[in-house]
């Protein structure tokens, strides 16, 4: 049994410790906000945060978040930045298909966490690796700037 902190919630989990954590949130909690693109960390689909940082829950193994906090797409609502990050997207159109958004929310929100004004190329040193077939890319960084301008 292994005991991990998901979204401010402590969960029991009857899983491998080398079970990779997006599997552990999809087919064990049910959190599916969190999508599988490649399952080699080279898409960004997979993104969440651990102890805050955009990390790649695909090939991450739980064991490596014991005693940390995971936070999901699924409790971005409940922190500011998460908001701002969220109600830009909607403001500006950011989603085409939409299904690698929850990856690209979340390193957009771990960026304006720790740098509230970040220029161009901020934006695009986060954000590389978060890859959108639809190439909705413009957008993605208008919206990063307009949740900074929230946020500021």
């Amino acid at each position: 049994m292994i005991t991990l902190n998901i979204n401010g919630k402590e969960q029991q989990l009857e899983a491998s410790d080398d079970m990779p954590i997006l599997w552990a949130l999809r087919d064990v909690l049910h959190l599916t906000g969190t999508k599988f693109g490649c399952g080699m960390a080279q898409c960004g689909a997979c993104t969440v945060h651990l102890d805050g940082q955009a990390i790649r829950s695909c090939v991450t193994p739980i064991a490596a978040a014991v005693g940390k906090k995971i936070t999901t797409i699924e409790a971005m609502q409940n922190n500011e930045v998460g908001q701002a990050v969220q109600a830009a997207w909607s403001e500006i159109d950011v989603v085409q298909c939409g299904y690698c958004q929850s990856g690209q929310i979340m390193a957009a929100t771990a960026l304006l966490a720790t740098n509230k004004q970040p220029t161009d190329a901020d934006i695009d040193a986060a954000m590389s690796g978060n890859i959108c077939r639809c190439g909705t890319y413009p957008r993605i960084r208008a919206a990063i700037h307009v949740a900074a301008t929230k946020l500021s």
